[in-house]
């Protein structure tokens, strides 16, 4: 399993490897040596006539990515495997159907795990054995009870890879999930992980359980951050900018606040804590929304917003100042505002969010990356937040902090990536006395707990304890 950076051409590079061996074993072999030895195997070992053939020719690889990241994996393919003959599955059901037919025709062969959920049994019943299979983002098998990771568990291959800069977002039973994907049973059952580690770890933090845990995923992971592999990577800074709500802005914010506080705790009395999940959500969303831009969710209103005034003095400054930005943000709907704003002032941009097109995706990288006119790229987190790759740009932007700094970093390595020739500068817009300053909090204290544990960067937001909750709301 291998996460952070590189992923995708440390892969290729293994698909390569294998080929140009198994083409070099290929010419070595004396003619008429091959059919004896290979017939008398599968004789002895009841393989039959189907798995003759399957030794007698190299296999294809299959990559299972986000729908997003296909032709991102097949663009890479070209640009640093031109040998690799590739295959996208993609089109009509009966399109797909022919694709897989001809699998055996291709040396890496790709889907989406929305794909593959729905294709599993063209795959089951073709019976074929593929040499690797990758999980690409492989947070996407987080919940073990999911058709996508139900699906990709019973395509047979040999070796099996999970590909991901996020092994943990929420809770430990992601890590568990990952690793029944490519070594089943390692980690016990379910069950038994929860009670062995899970529980003392993340309730009881227990340090000699998490050494424990630590030792037994340690060999199978292999985790190269930037500062190793890539010394000549330039500089990234980081820097918070924080911003004073005005005050009509500050008087819904307040004023929000204490009807949530109230409400919540009605609803809390009256159904219990575990039971009133979608409520707290809800409030905490309308308070998020308001430190954004409180035009979000209230109809009509007609005052300013500091951090969208800070945010774009900002980015004012880097466009004069030569710089490209990329700009993150939880919420699409802000960016309609910006765009607004961004058009006043003669700013060129593109957008990307989960509504945009698979081949669009592609085609608005390369055209930010190459033209110097395009300034800024909105970006929805959740959509564009992996697998790009936007070196073109020299500064981050995250204008609303999300649960997971993780999620963060992961959109942030967008630009900080292998390529990247300027300095980066990050900055997270973050507004004082409110919901954003905790979130800020909780991040780094959570970040802690999978430092300590995997010794990675990535955060760790357990499922978050009623205290803390309440505390949002202090």
């Amino acid at each position: 399993m291998t996460w952070d950076f590189g992923k995708t051409i440390q892969m290729l590079s293994v698909i390569v490897d294998y080929i140009q061996n198994e083409q070099q074993e290929n010419e070595n072999i004396i003619p008429g040596q091959e059919t004896m030895e290979d017939t008398i195997q599968a004789n002895s070992t009841n393989l039959g006539k189907k798995s003759l053939l399957k030794r007698n020719n190299k296999r294809a690889s299959l990559v299972v990515s986000p729908s997003s990241l296909t032709l991102n994996w097949q663009n890479e393919a070209k640009k640093f495997a031109k040998e690799l003959k590739t295959l996208v599955i993609r089109g009509t059901l009966a399109e797909r159907k022919r694709q897989i037919e001809e699998i055996d025709q291709y040396d890496l062969v790709i889907t989406s795990y929305d794909l593959l959920k729905r294709d599993i049994e063209l795959y089951l019943q073709k019976d074929y054995t593929f040499r690797y299979i990758i999980a690409d983002e492989a947070q996407y098998l987080k919940n073990s009870n999911t058709q996508n990771a139900k699906s990709i568990k019973k395509i047979k291959a040999d070796t099996r890879y999970a590909l991901t800069g996020t092994p943990i977002e929420n809770s430990l039973s992601e890590l568990w999930s990952i690793f029944d994907f490519i070594m089943p049973g390692y980690l016990f059952t379910y069950k038994k992980f929860k009670t062995m580690y899970e529980t003392p770890i993340v309730k009881e933090e227990d340090q000699e359980t998490m050494q424990k845990l630590r030792m037994l995923i340690e060999p199978f992971v292999l985790r190269r951050n930037k500062k190793e592999v890539l010394t000549e990577l330039p500089d990234k800074t980081i820097t918070v900018l924080n911003n004073e709500m005005g005050e009509e802005q500050r008087n819904i914010y307040l004023s929000y606040l204490a009807q949530a506080k109230q409400e919540l705790a009605e609803e809390i009395e009256l159904n219990g804590y575990e039971r009133s999940q979608i409520q707290i959500l809800a409030a905490l969303t309308r308070l998020r929304q308001i430190c954004c831009h409180p035009s979000l969710f209230i109809e009509g209103y007609n005052e300013g917003s500091s951090k969208l005034e800070q945010c774009i003095e900002v980015i004012q400054d880097a466009v004069t100042s030569g710089h490209k930005i990329l700009l993150f943000s939880g919420y699409t709907s802000m960016f309609e505002i910006m765009e607004k704003e961004l058009k006043q002032r003669g700013i060129q941009y593109f957008k990307l969010t989960g509504s945009t097109k698979v081949d669009e995706r592609i085609e608005l990288v390369d055209e930010f990356n190459q033209n110097p006119e395009i300034k800024v790229f909105l970006i929805s987190l959740k959509a564009g937040g992996t697998g790009l790759n936007l070196t073109g740009a020299d500064m981050v932007i995250h204008y609303d902090p999300w649960w997971n700094l993780s999620t963060e970093n992961q959109a942030t390595d967008r630009a900080y990536r292998i390529g990247q020739k300027n300095n980066v500068q990050v900055y997270k817009l973050i507004t004082k006395n409110s919901i954003e300053e905790k979130i800020y909090e909780l991040q780094q204290k959570k970040a802690e707990l999978v430092d300590n544990m995997l010794s990675t960067k990535t955060s760790f937001v357990n499922k978050l304890s009623k205290e803390e909750i309440m505390d949002l709301f202090a």
